[in-house]
């Protein structure tokens, strides 16, 4: 009978064993999800493994709402605030989308001011209506040179003022570019029939058809020109897209501090583009002799929201000044740039940029064109600039 006990004790803790792996298995599996490289894994594992212990020994360990050990733990304090932990936890992601993120919304969505359809050239044929956008009246606008800004915020720009020298140079240190994708997972739309993973709405891990794919091809070029860049190719929006910003400034933050060399930042997105009936539809430049360019957009932040950001301008100058640059050569490849309130981790460095690489509708390869073109324009213009 003692034996008979004994044996259904070590089956019932080999059972035990076995769900405590798979459960293990799985939360490293969560937490890894989107890391590129082994040390990037390690990394995450790392990181998570002390909260998911806090979490264990709080009966917490699979919470829905988003809610940190720290803030439960003082809600364990007070039954009457456990009781409105759903309301607490809304609460606090509505507080943390307005840092962290353009108005909370998945996707960041550019509603122009006023821009024209043109006749576009040939194409991808993947099966989305393609159009070129370009400003046709200076009104909601301010234009600076070629370029066009439709501004959110409530600063005045001043033309004299965008046109001033900017802060931002490169050095004879290495590297001097970092380049990363707050929203990595953000996609493109490859032709009908293509094998594709979906992780949510236009969204993918697969860096073959998204931002991260683009940005191999601007670390690509920018090499090619002797100027030394790192990519980051780490998916921020993978698992949570509500933390990305915050865990891409933790990045960027050591990225500075590893490499104080560093100069220029690029967070690489992709808009998405609607016609009035909720259709999806691609942004086209037409290069002469190359083929379909993704149109592009820079998204400048700056103070609006509250946080600090006292540097804004000079990212601010150095956008204007790069787009003018680009438009000379390629007069539909830039969509108005946009200056918004919120500040996109931009107050990292003077030398910051969100580069938005075509819409939800182009296809990669129109991306991958794009980013290439702008990359080529951006190393020649800096270099043009130290000589």
């Amino acid at each position: 009978m003692r034996r008979g006990t004994h044996g259904g004790l070590r089956r019932l803790t080999r059972r035990l064993g076995a769900a405590g792996l798979a459960a293990g298995t799985l939360w490293a599996a969560a937490v890894t999800a989107g890391s590129e490289t082994a040390s990037a894994a390690w990394a995450a594992l790392r990181e998570a493994s002390p909260l998911a212990a806090l979490r264990w020994e709080l009966g917490d360990l699979w919470p829905a709402d988003g809610l940190s050990p720290a803030a439960v733990m003082t809600l364990g304090q007070s039954p009457l605030l456990l009781s409105v932990r759903q309301t607490v936890a809304e609460l606090w992601s509505t507080e943390r989308t307005e840092e962290n993120g353009p108005g909370g919304r998945e996707e960041m969505v550019t509603e122009p001011v006023e821009e024209t359809p043109l006749e576009t050239g040939e194409a991808t044929d993947n099966g989305v209506e393609a159009r070129t956008l370009v400003p046709t009246d200076p009104s909601g606008y301010t234009v600076c040179g070629r370029t066009y800004i439709s501004n959110s915020t409530d600063h005045a720009l001043a033309v004299s003022e965008l046109t001033a020298a900017f802060d931002a140079t490169l050095t004879d240190d290495e590297p001097q570019i970092l380049i990363l994708h707050t929203h990595g997972s953000e996609a493109y739309t490859p032709p009908p029939g293509t094998d594709v993973v979906w992780s949510g709405n236009y969204r993918t891990t697969d860096s073959r058809y998204n931002v991260v794919g683009v940005g191999d091809e601007m670390a690509e070029v920018f090499t090619e020109a002797g100027i030394s860049v790192l990519h980051d190719r780490t998916l921020y929006d993978y698992t949570s897209y509500n933390d990305a910003y915050n865990n891409a400034l933790s990045a960027i933050e050591t990225y500075l501090a590893e490499y104080p060399s560093l100069r220029f930042i690029l967070d690489v997105h992709r808009d998405a583009i609607a016609d009035e009936a909720g259709n999806q539809y691609k942004v086209i430049s037409q290069i002469d002799g190359v083929g379909a360019a993704a149109q592009m957009t820079l998204v400048m932040g700056s103070d609006g929201s509250g946080l600090p950001h006292p540097d804004w301008m000079e990212n601010l100058k150095l956008a204007v000044a790069l787009q003018n640059d680009i438009l000379e050569d390629y007069p539909t490849l830039m969509r108005p740039l946009l200056l918004r309130n919120s500040r996109y981790n931009q107050h990292a460095t003077t030398g910051s940029l969100l580069v938005e690489v075509g819409a939800a509708g182009n296809s990669p390869e129109e991306a991958a064109l794009a980013g290439r073109i702008f990359a080529r324009q951006m190393a020649d213009f800096l270099m043009e600039r130290n000589k």
